[in-house]
């Protein structure tokens, strides 16, 4: 009989494979069991290892003998199997909390939130990697931290994490925590109670001591109305563009200024490479970031000013005949696409649709009545859509596959137009995920 801790893994995607690497590596006896198909890669990443595995069914004998699981983020609470491993005390990870366990003396700065997360992940690497190749961007935005930790370690890592990666942390302690925002999201995860999607966010900061930092936006309302309800023992850095801060970053007249232990860094909101308002919180939060960790306030402008916008994340694909394409196809829920119809400066004709995941259309009603002439519902059930601006945009279509959408969308455009796809929705009704459809939409782009 083997001595060694048995970990069963639910999902083999980026995170449980990443997890089954790390976890064969310590020296544990693995199994990796997927409701689904594994696709070939990492089919490939098991086989090479020798850990065992199974895809198109669960064995229930071989996953309640664990000493530990960690399930896939998309696996939700309620599902039956995940109640079984409950009942029998069975301790549910997720991979975040893994290889935290194993990233040594490696620091970690970890960005949740509901929107601005991947950018401000992204910007907050660019930043740290100008000073030192020695860190790696890991999470949501890819490559898992479980991999990173065991392939290629690094002495700083650059976390996205979703609330769902949080809600099975147990150890998991960012040196430095950004929240962007807390907004409506995900609500069929949290039993339809916004409360449970909060304190979901703020376990990022729960195992924080005295000598950890904290960022977050006190524009946002959710945010700045749950602060005092918590026992915050890390050091408080909040941002905003309303006033100036004795600590913290701000904005006043265009100014960007970041205040941190006794120095200052000021750089104009001219010379970020992303525009909008809402990158301007990204990118304070980045700044307040570098320098909670000692980077230099050069490299920190440097790194603002050259950075190149993410894929899928308002990402200007070509501009056909005077009419600009824009692929913010990450935008899955409706804050995300009240930012990208904010930072618009000429008439829009929006592709929106998808997976309803609980959406109020109102917060859009006053952009959609300012900015909008058109709009093309890209899903298979429209009506909440059709509902909400049926009596305020004249021009509205329905269609079901990118290629349509695109040239439905450009027969409303004129010179001087955006065609804006910013779904507000999720992707699984007719793509395999947001960067399909991303992907999908810039092919049927280019092929007019």
């Amino acid at each position: 009989m083997s001595n060694k801790k048995r970990i069963v893994i639910l999902g083999a995607g980026e995170s449980g494979i990443g997890t089954a690497l790390l976890a064969k590596q310590q020296g544990y006896n693995v199994f990796v069991s997927d409701g689904g198909c594994i696709k070939e890669n990492y089919k490939n990443d098991l086989l090479q290892n020798e850990i065992e595995f199974e895809e198109g069914a669960h064995t229930e004998a071989k996953i309640l003998n664990a000493d530990v699981v960690m399930k896939s983020p998309g696996i939700p609470e309620k599902n039956e199997l995940v109640k079984k491993i409950r009942e029998k005390k069975i301790e549910i990870i997720s991979e975040i909390e893994f290889a935290y366990r194993y990233k040594g003396n490696s620091k970690i700065i970890a960005i949740t939130g509901s929107n601005g997360k991947t950018t401000t992940t992204a910007l907050t690497y660019n930043i740290c990697k100008l000073v030192s190749n020695d860190c790696a961007m890991v999470g949501n935005i890819g490559f898992s931290f479980a991999r990173q930790v065991a392939e290629n370690p690094k002495k700083m890592y650059v976390v996205e994490v979703s609330s769902f990666q949080l809600d099975d942390i147990v150890s998991f302690r960012p040196d430095v925590a950004i929240i962007t925002n807390i907004t409506e999201d995900h609500l069929d995860r949290y039993n339809y109670d916004v409360n449970n999607y909060i304190k979901s966010k703020f376990r990022i900061i729960e195992n924080q001591i005295e000598t950890d930092v904290f960022i977050y936006n006190i524009d946002d309302e959710t945010t700045k109305n749950n602060i005092d309800k918590l026992n915050i023992r890390s050091k408080k850095a909040p941002i905003t563009m309303n006033k100036e801060l004795p600590e913290g970053a701000y904005l006043t007249t265009a100014q960007m200024h970041v205040k941190w232990k006794g120095e200052e860094m000021q750089m104009s909101i001219d010379d970020f490479a992303l525009k909008g308002k809402h990158n301007q919180y990204n990118s304070m939060a980045a700044s307040m970031a570098g320098t909670a960790v000692g980077i230099r306030k050069e490299k920190i402008r440097e790194a603002l000013q050259t950075f190149e916008s993410l894929e899928h994340r308002m990402e200007p694909v070509v501009t056909i005949r005077g009419v600009e394409f824009i692929n913010d196809s990450k935008a899955t829920n409706i804050n995300s696409t009240w930012y990208a119809l904010e930072s618009m400066q000429k008439p829009v004709v929006l592709i929106l649709g998808g997976v309803d995941k609980g959406n109020d259309y109102n917060i859009l009603k006053d952009l959609v009545v300012e900015k909008v002439k058109a709009i093309v519902c890209l899903g298979l059930d429209n009506v909440k859509i059709e509902e909400a601006f049926g009596t305020i945009v004249s021009n509205m279509v329905q269609v079901n596959n990118a290629t349509d959408a695109v040239q439905a969308a450009f027969s409303f455009a004129e010179k001087g137009d955006v065609v804006l796809l910013s779904p507000a929705c999720a992707s699984f009704d007719l793509y395999k995920n947001y960067e399909d459809r991303g992907n999908q939409f810039k092919a049927a782009v280019k092929d007019l």
